[in-house]
C-alpha cells in the first residue's frame, strides 16, 4: 500500500509539473505591461456604416451573421467565411473593429484586406492586414504585406507580436491608402508606412481595390510556417466585426459613384479621396514616434531583413 501511494503522489506530482510548464508556454506577448503612445484617434474622424450596406457575402454565406453595424463570421469544417464590399475604391481610409476567436486557434486566418485579384487576375494589386492563429504555444500575431501589378512571388511581409489579448475585446485595425503611403495602424497607432516613392513606386498598388473581411483555413502556412494547422476540435472559430468605416472614393465600371471629393477628370482621378490631404500625406511627429515604438517592440519579422529568402532584395529595401 505505501508502494501505491507513493506511485500515486508520483503521478500527481508529475501531472502537476506538466500542468505547470503548459501555463507556462501559454504565458503570452500581451502579458507584458506596455504603456502605449498617445496618438490621434482617427477612427473618430470618420462614419461608420451597417455591414449590409457597405458588404455582400463573399463566400461561406452560412457561416455569416449580421446585426446593424455587427457580424460574426464563421470557420468549421464545412466552410471560412468572407464579405466583400459593393463598391471598388481608389484610396481611402478603410477600418473595422475586430474581436478574433478565443482559444487554441492555430492555421486561422482573419483577414481585413483591399484587393482587386478578381478584376486583375494576372496584374492584382493587394493591401492585406492578416491576423494569424495562436497555437498552444504562440499568441496570435499580425502580419501586413503589399503587392502590386501581381508581384506575388515578392512578399513583402512583417509581421508584429500584440500589445493585447486580441479575443478578449473588439480592437481597431486600419489601412489608410492614398496617392502618398500606405499606413497599417492596430488601435489608431501605425506600425507601418509604405510610401509611394522612390524604389517604392513600383510596388505601390494603384488600381481600384475591394476590401473584404474574411475568416479562413491557412493551415499550409499561418501558424509557424504550416507546422500547427487547423484542428477542427476547437471549431467553431467566430471573428466579430464591429464599427466598419469605409471612406474613399468608390469607383465602379470606371466612373465614380459619389460626389464631392471624387471626381473624374480627362479619364484619371483628380481630387481622389477624403484621405488625400495634407494632414494624411504624411505621418505627424507623434505618429512617427508610435510607429517607431511599435517596431521596436513589437516587429519579430521584415522582409527586409530576410537574406536567406531573397539573394537580391527587393530594390526599396537598399
Amino acid at each position: 500500500m505505501a508502494s501505491l501511494k507513493k506511485y500515486k503522489m508520483k503521478i500527481m506530482w508529475e501531472t502537476a509539473v506538466v500542468f505547470c510548464l503548459c501555463s507556462l508556454s501559454l504565458v503570452s506577448s500581451h502579458s507584458r505591461k506596455f504603456t502605449t503612445p498617445n496618438v490621434t484617434r482617427l477612427t473618430d474622424q470618420f462614419t461608420k456604416i451597417a455591414i449590409e450596406n457597405g458588404f455582400v457575402r463573399r463566400f461561406g454565406a452560412h457561416n455569416i451573421q449580421v446585426n446593424g453595424s455587427l457580424a460574426k463570421l464563421t470557420l468549421d469544417k464545412s466552410s471560412g467565411a468572407g464579405l466583400v464590399s459593393k463598391n471598388k475604391y481608389q484610396y481611402g481610409f478603410f477600418s473595422a473593429r475586430l474581436k478574433l476567436p478565443a482559444g487554441f486557434a492555430s492555421g486561422v486566418v482573419v483577414a481585413f484586406y483591399l484587393s482587386n485579384a478578381e478584376s486583375y487576375p494576372k496584374t492584382h494589386d493587394e493591401i492585406d492586414i492578416e491576423l494569424l492563429g495562436r497555437s498552444r504555444r504562440d499568441d496570435w500575431t499580425i502580419q501586413t504585406n503589399v503587392y502590386a501589378n501581381g508581384s506575388t512571388r515578392t512578399g513583402r511581409e512583417e509581421k508584429f507580436y500584440f500589445w493585447f489579448d486580441p479575443t478578449q475585446a473588439f480592437h481597431d485595425y486600419t489601412i489608410i491608402w492614398n496617392s502618398h503611403h500606405t499606413v497599417f495602424l492596430v488601435d489608431n497607432i501605425p506600425v507601418r508606412q509604405f510610401p509611394n516613392r522612390g524604389a517604392f513606386t513600383s510596388a505601390y498598388p494603384s488600381k481600384p481595390m475591394s476590401l473584404y473581411v474574411t475568416v479562413w483555413d491557412g493551415s499550409e502556412w499561418a501558424t509557424k510556417g504550416g507546422k500547427y494547422p487547423v484542428n477542427y476540435k476547437y471549431a467553431p472559430f467566430v471573428a466579430s466585426v464591429a464599427d466598419v468605416e469605409l471612406s474613399g472614393c468608390s469607383v465602379n465600371n470606371g466612373s465614380s459613384t459619389e460626389s464631392g471629393p471624387c471626381t473624374k477628370s480627362g479619364g484619371s482621378i483628380s481630387s481622389v479621396d477624403p484621405v488625400d490631404g495634407q494632414d494624411f500625406a504624411t505621418l505627424s511627429k507623434n505618429q512617427i514616434n508610435a510607429m517607431d515604438w511599435a517596431r521596436r517592440k513589437l516587429m519579430f519579422y521584415s522582409y527586409c531583413s530576410d537574406k536567406s529568402r531573397y539573394k537580391v532584395m527587393p530594390a526599396e529595401c537598399n
